[in-house]
């Protein structure tokens, strides 16, 4: 039975008004139920769920950025190289490519809500474990399983927003999305004087966000036997066991011949490219520039919080747009400013070459708008986004790696920072590409 279970809230208020002109309420006490029942889900629930997806998005960064903070001590504890610290920073968008592309499958064999449960669990674990360990593999390892449960709540949040909150997106999304900014910006700048605080300890200051993480597992509970599969997935046919039911909406799309779909995963790699580097390298900058530690992990979250607000504002003006082409460029040119700054005065001017990094930064968003907008069905919107997604994660694995060796090898940042503003000419080709007036049914 292709969406109809998805959608049961929406068309649940469709029927009651179109049969009598006004909503009507059952007779008879009314038991809160899962979406895919008869009845609307009760208010607590919901706002559960609520608070569930604030705290899950509050988890979706913090293993990245306090590693970035404390990545010099981590380098010296664990005797890791130049190389091997870039090999650590490729690490999460690698685990985004492999476990992201798991998610949907995961989510309709055990349910949206049990995957993003399992994931918060996993981030905790991994997050207790790493500092721990005692050698590169392992912490290499036990990284890899707090990013594989990034990885699967990632890709699911947005599906959870839509499943729960049919008539609340935008407004979920920009709650979503400004939880995850904070929580970048907060372990970017409290990990050092946490660490500090806990008696100068680089494992007690990575540790410690296993608590946020373990606090997130709760709400979820009560969603780990929800089945209902997510919008735009088929759903199991119950007369022919171990087949799938095709979407009514599902267009027959060869997404790999669109030039869109091909802009936008170029666009989404090389912008998670940028993030990535920021987030793994920025602090190390500034430190090797004659900044505090303490002082570069403040300056990590500012760059990192421009996205609190830049998340609700990029969106909305993108939207009412016919092409997206201006806001690349802008972004973009903000991006060779900023790293044009790093490499004359990293020091003198850091304040301001953080702040545009951050509007750099926020290309994420507005990738994600693009992708929306991209595609006329809602099942469009799904395989476009698995394909820019995972493509675009693989594609952004070796810059920073490749940021690490010739930072070993030059001695310096003069060549890294080369690359990373050299990156931008292609992100803004690729992004005005992917932002014109089209949709990738016109292309397939």
């Amino acid at each position: 039975m292709p969406d109809d279970e998805t959608q049961t809230p929406t068309l649940n208020r469709r029927e009651t008004l179109n049969r009598g002109g006004a909503a009507r309420t059952p007779a008879g006490p009314q038991a809160p139920r899962l979406p895919g029942a008869a009845e609307a889900p009760a208010p607590w629930l919901l706002r559960l769920i609520a608070v569930g997806l604030v705290l899950a998005a509050l988890n979706l960064r913090p293993a990245i950025t306090s590693l970035g903070a404390l990545l010099e001590e981590v380098r010296d504890g664990l005797h890791m190289s130049g190389s091997v610290a870039g090999v650590l920073t490729s690490v999460p968008p690698l685990c985004f490519a492999v476990f992201g592309v798991m998610a949907p499958r995961l989510a309709r064999r055990f349910g949206a809500g049990a995957v993003v449960c399992a994931g918060m669990a996993a981030i905790a674990a991994g997050l207790v474990i790493r500092p721990y360990i005692g050698s590169t593999a392992g912490f290499l390892a036990a990284s890899a399983l707090a990013l594989m449960g990034i990885a699967v709540s990632n890709i699911l949040m947005p599906v959870i927003v839509k499943r729960w909150f049919p008539d609340r997106v935008g407004t979920m999304t920009g709650l979503y999305s400004m939880a995850l900014a904070l929580g970048t910006a907060l372990a970017a700048a409290v990990t050092v004087p946490l660490t500090s605080a806990m008696g100068g300890s680089w494992q007690s200051g990575l540790a410690v966000w296993a608590v946020l993480a373990a606090l997130a597992v709760l709400p979820w509970i009560v969603l780990v036997r929800d089945r209902t599969p997510a919008p735009g997935t088929p759903a199991p046919d119950r007369s022919a066991p171990g087949q799938a039911s095709r979407p009514a909406d599902a267009p027959a799309l060869r997404i790999t011949r669109s030039r869109t779909a091909w802009g936008l995963a170029c666009f989404f790699g090389l912008q998670a490219t940028a993030a990535y580097i920021t987030m793994g390298w920025m602090p190390q900058i500034f430190r090797d520039a004659g900044v505090s530690a303490g002082t570069a992990g403040v300056l990590l979250a500012v760059t990192m919080a421009m996205g609190v607000p830049l998340a609700f504002v990029i969106p909305r003006v993108a939207g009412r747009l016919k092409q997206q082409g201006p806001i690349v460029v802008v972004l973009g040119l903000c991006g060779l400013i900023g790293y044009g700054g790093l490499y004359l005065a990293p020091a003198a001017g850091a304040w301001v070459w953080a702040v545009l990094l951050g509007v750099a930064n926020c290309a994420f968003p507005l990738a994600l708008t693009m992708i929306g907008m991209r595609s006329r069905t809602g099942a469009g919107v799904v395989r476009l986004s698995a394909f820019a997604q995972s493509t675009g994660y693989l594609l952004s694995i070796p810059g920073p790696l490749l940021v690490g060796v010739l930072y070993q090898h030059s001695g310096g940042w003069g060549l890294p920072i080369a690359l990373m503003a050299g990156l931008m000419i292609p992100q803004m080709v690729a992004g005005v590409l992917a932002g014109r007036d089209r949709t990738v049914e016109d292309e397939c």
